[in-house]
């Protein structure tokens, strides 16, 4: 009788997605303590947005470039959560020496790095949230009831966005020796090209395409558009723009891991840290 061939083992897609979800707040992000979740969740937003109001005001501006503005930075820091926290992964199991240990793993890749995104989505979210409290308590930013619905699809898919853009810089951090420096190019190309603190249009015209090519732009303007009570059409065209920009970032970042996962692998970089 023939003996039957082994298969080699594949965990299934949720039981990986799920295993990473629980398991990467203890091991690739343990760095987020709870004492860095609530910095993240309710300080940054109110420093950075009290800084970039006191500047505008400083200069002059009126109340509503103030309001622009308190939205803008609100909105802005979820690239604390999003990019850099994801990002850093990377940073972490070459740190740690799992980085070799990961790779050859029979663990399908999206549901590996989706599942590790799943914490910094929900403090994303939460980061979005409590700085628009802020921007309206501080700033009197008018937020009303009626918008709150539209609102939350946008803050959601912004998260959503953002943190695929996150996994597409792990992706790129993963052949070089660090995400850090990568990760604050980001954050203020971010500041200074999405309309954080004065609109797009105001920039030159090879700068406004940069811009609408990063997911803060689109979420940043579905966000003031659902503030703004703006028609449901306006907001399902900036909303379709914003998870096209997330699935694009998914897509590129999935991409670059297998082919950055190569060149890793052959220059021994992945292993340097």
């Amino acid at each position: 009788m023939a003996t039957p061939i082994a298969t080699a083992y594949r965990p299934a897609f949720w039981r990986t997605f799920w295993t990473n979800a629980i398991l990467a707040p203890r091991t690739s992000l343990g760095f987020m303590r709870l004492d860095f979740v609530l910095g993240t969740v309710f300080i940054i937003p109110l420093t950075q947005m009290v800084f970039f109001a006191f500047v505008v005001q400083l200069g002059n501006g009126g109340s509503a470039l103030i309001e622009f503005t308190a939205v803008g930075n609100a909105v802005a820091t979820v690239t604390y959560s999003s990019v850099f926290s994801v990002c850093q992964t990377t940073d972490t199991e070459k740190q740690q020496g799992t980085m070799e240990h990961l790779l050859v793993s029979p663990a399908n890749r999206f549901a590996l790095y989706l599942g590790r995104g799943l914490i910094p989505i929900l403090i994303s979210f939460a980061t979005v949230c409590v700085g628009l409290a802020y921007a309206a308590f501080l700033f009197h930013v008018p937020i009303p009831l009626s918008t709150i619905p539209g609102l939350a699809i946008s803050v959601v898919l912004t998260a959503l966005a953002m943190v695929g853009f996150g996994l597409l810089l792990g992706g790129v951090a993963l052949y070089l020796r660090t995400s850090i420096i990568l990760g604050n190019i980001f954050l203020f190309i971010g500041l200074l090209l999405s309309g954080v603190n004065f609109p797009v249009s105001n920039l030159p015209l090879p700068l406004q395409y940069i811009g609408d090519a990063l997911p803060l732009t689109w979420g940043l303007a579905a966000i003031r558009g659902a503030i703004a009570g703006d028609s449901l059409g306006t907001l399902g065209y900036l909303w379709g723009a914003v998870a096209l920009s997330g699935i694009v970032s998914v897509g590129l970042a999935m991409g670059l891991w297998g082919f950055f996962e190569r060149r890793a692998l052959a220059t021994g970089s992945i292993a340097r840290f």
